[in-house]
């Protein structure tokens, strides 16, 4: 298989193919990340693709779910993605089960027939990144969407009965904003209503902008207990049923777990916990991206 620069995956992609048909982020300008620095956003030539599918068809028989990498696959234009998702059911017809990234944005450039018409052909997950529901966390960490389009866009989605993961990073508002991002983001999930929160916590990147801010004391990042606190705060405010909520990402201090809401007041004993000193956080040296 052909992979060009830094492939990125969630991690409950771990047994799917993972077919790169671009190469970065469409975006590419938020603050926290580094993953595709230096990397201009291009689509990938379709001879390598068609290559990389011969492979798959002959090695990866026993894998029903396939991962578009890289960073935003979703903007490439409806008349470019069809035949893509056509050609892998033609190759792969084994796979049932396509998933891939998308943001605010090219969510919002498809119509809801589009979405549709991807549904029926394999696409049955997008992993959508919130990262905080405050206009003015997003607007400083250059994600270019506001929380309304947010929430539109992942209507959108589910309208089209396709499975929402919408991640979320605790720390991106800083001790000063902690608490605002805590609640705003709980009060827009539940209006996005996703199928899968995942929460992740922020780990400055060296090269990027927060990461300079950081070092230069522009901004400051909660601590173990802080970024606990701001972790309560966020699920008190989650509203919803039958979601699956998980901070059990390498970033997190204290894995968890759950369903909400039928295990909201546990997880949230268990916050209080790990806030009291009585359950052990993860150490430094164990975290990562």
């Amino acid at each position: 298989m052909d992979y060009q620069g830094t492939v990125i995956r969630p991690p409950s992609e771990a047994n799917s193919i993972i077919l790169q048909v671009t190469v970065g982020c469409s975006h590419n300008r938020c603050t926290f990340c580094g993953a595709y620095k230096g990397e201009p956003f291009r689509y990938k030539d379709p001879a390598v693709i068609d290559r990389d599918l011969d492979y798959a068809a002959s090695h990866f028989r026993q894998h029903n779910r396939l991962f578009l990498a890289d960073g935003d696959v979703l903007i490439i234009p409806q008349h470019r993605l069809v035949p893509l998702l056509e050609k892998i059911r033609a190759k792969l017809p084994w796979v049932r089960r396509i998933r891939l990234y998308g943001n605010c944005k090219s969510i919002g450039a498809k119509t809801a027939i589009d979405l549709l018409e991807l549904k029926k052909l394999g696409l049955d997950r997008i992993y959508m990144g919130l990262e905080s529901g405050d206009d003015t966390v997003l607007a400083a960490t250059d994600k270019g969407s506001t929380a309304e389009q947010m929430i539109a866009a992942a209507r959108k989605v589910r309208e089209a009965g396709i499975f929402l993961s919408a991640t979320v990073l605790l720390g991106i508002g800083g001790t000063k904003l902690s608490t605002q991002h805590a609640i705003a983001t709980g009060r827009v999930l539940s209006q996005m209503a996703p199928n899968q929160i995942a929460a992740l916590t922020v780990m400055p990147i060296p090269g990027t902008p927060l990461h300079d801010d950081i070092v230069h004391g522009r901004f400051h990042l909660p601590d173990e207990l802080g970024l606990l606190g701001e972790l309560k705060i966020m699920l008190q405010h989650i509203e919803l049923d039958a979601v699956q909520f998980q901070a059990n990402h390498a970033s997190n201090f204290l894995p968890l777990d759950c369903r909400l809401s039928k295990d909201k007041e546990a997880t949230l004993v268990r916050i209080d916990q790990a806030l009291a000193g009585n359950i052990p956080l993860m150490p430094d040296y164990m975290r990562g991206l």
